[in-house]
């Protein structure tokens, strides 16, 4: 029995569901990409597919509209993958199907994402190529990896679209109609380590219980970063004793700020118990700092027996310290031309201690270029000074204000209509493919909306059950006006 099969509308929550059965975190969406052309094939519609998995699927427009200019649909495969690992241990993303819930309001997955960010895309327009509906020509692009660098969009080759007119449908909040967002990139800090082997008593130091959440729409919340307070705790520790680190772990995706870290390391026997002491007294100062934010930081050491353990040198473990303690991170600037908008931001999302390096990955985040480009030249400039190697990895562009846009005076009329009151036409310091379809495409106009999905890439992820329905019927009436 199918859990959705009595939400309406039932074509999307059909499609919804069977995408939730198919694992498709980022880097694993091959499975999404064949499920989608056997639709095609299903359905008689033509496609296209690259060679790293994006699938292009039209459909001529409906009577009357045959001729009509044609209209890009566009939302991306992959979802972040993120677990409460009490709910969730042996939850596998390389292989498992969600475990769907559904209560009055919302459906969300048993200790994991739910990958609405941006599977319900996936699903509307699925949904729209197998329904008889009054719409133009449509072109619906369904690109892979936009979490980890938008890696998808990028690649897509433009001439496979005709469309100059796009509606993006990768935003979470129903009643925002987006006209803009920040440009990014993805960075490593690599800083080398060496290992010594040495004698005391194993502790693991803990720090969990932080809402985490989407480093473009949430960093604005002021949540704590598990990576960085690990950074802080170890830096703390070591003004009152001696400690060696073996092991130093947190945060899955560099886009999702990271709400676990944790680190193995080796103290003196006679230092255990104060130990304990220092992290109970620097869990009660942080629980004092974020209290306004975060209500279940927990923070905790486990010790062990004594062990002899390959552990780093003192001098590498300082220089990730110094990383942890100094790297930019949260707001860097908010927007002077727009209340309440973020302008420039960094998040440190990933800390892993490897055989042969430290290394921490970074989003960063800015709507004006010259500020993303300082900021990771600052990020450039404090790796290398500690001997650091410093990797760009993805880049994106921002998609600009349009100041003429007869797209978004269009759907801003179409809302109105439907919903008797304005919406909110604002930009957004998340990143958006909207960016790299806007620089491709000369003259592309695009505006970005979706239903409320709520505490996105994190476990608790829930998708707004009558938000989804009013969202479709809104998309419809769109493709109507759209003649």
């Amino acid at each position: 029995m199918r859990l959705l099969e009595k939400l309406e509308p039932q074509s999307v929550f059909h499609y919804f569901e069977d995408i939730c059965g198919i694992p498709h975190g980022s880097g694993n969406t091959a499975g999404i990409t064949e499920y989608l052309v056997d639709f095609a094939k299903k359905k008689n519609l033509t496609y296209v597919t690259d060679r790293i998995g994006n699938v292009i699927i039209y459909k001529s427009g409906s009577k009357g509209y045959e001729k009509s200019p044609a209209v890009i649909l566009q939302g991306h495969m992959d979802m972040v993958c993120e677990k409460n690992y009490e709910l969730a241990s042996k939850f596998d993303f390389k292989k498992d199907g969600l475990k769907l819930e559904v209560s009055d309001e919302y459906v969300y997955a048993k200790g994991t994402t739910l990958g609405g960010d941006d599977g319900i895309a996936v699903a509307y327009m699925l949904a729209l190529l197998d329904g008889d509906y009054v719409h133009p020509p449509i072109e619906c692009v369904f690109t892979v990896d936009e979490e980890v660098g938008m890696d998808g969009a990028h690649a897509l080759d433009p001439s496979y679209l005709k469309g100059r007119i796009m509606l993006n449908l990768d935003n979470e909040e129903q009643g925002e109609i987006l006209t803009s967002c920040a440009g990014g990139s993805r960075v490593i800090c690599r800083v080398p380590v060496r290992y010594c082997e040495m004698q005391g008593v194993k502790c693991n130091l803990v720090i969990c219980g932080l809402q985490g959440g989407h480093s473009g729409t949430e960093i604005d919340k002021y949540h704590g970063n598990a990576n960085l307070l690990m950074g802080r705790m170890l830096h703390f520790v070591g003004k009152q004793i001696n400690y060696e680190i073996a092991t130093l772990n947190g945060g899955l995706q560099d886009n999702a700020i990271p709400r676990e870290a944790k680190a193995q390391i080796l103290v003196d026997a006679q230092d255990v118990e104060k130990l304990e002491g220092i992290v109970s007294e620097y869990c009660k100062i942080i629980q004092n700092e974020y209290r306004a934010t975060e209500h279940n930081i927990t923070i905790y050491c486990e010790t062990f027996e004594p062990v002899q353990k390959r552990v780093l040198t003192p001098k590498t473990r300082e220089r990730a310290v110094f990383l942890l303690m100094t790297i930019p991170d949260g707001i860097q600037k908010m927007s002077m031309d727009t209340e309440h908008l973020v302008q420039t931001s960094s998040n440190a999302g990933i800390m892993r201690l490897l055989d042969e390096y430290f290394e921490l990955i970074v989003s960063v985040r800015s709507s004006i270029t010259s500020e993303k480009i300082a900021l990771r030249d600052k990020i450039q400039y404090l790796t290398e000074t500690i001997g650091g190697k410093y990797i760009v990895e993805s880049d994106y562009p921002a998609w600009e204000y349009k100041e003429d846009s007869e797209l978004r005076s269009l759907v801003f009329d179409v809302y109105q209509q439907q919903f008797g009151k304005n919406p909110h036409m604002v930009g957004i310091h998340a990143g958006l493919e909207c960016g790299i379809f806007y620089e491709k495409i000369p003259d592309l106009d695009i505006v970005s909306f979706g239903p409320t999905i709520e505490n996105i890439h994190t476990p608790k992820e829930k998708l707004d059950i009558r938000s989804t329905t009013e969202t479709w019927e809104f998309l419809l009436k769109i493709l109507e006006a759209l003649k």
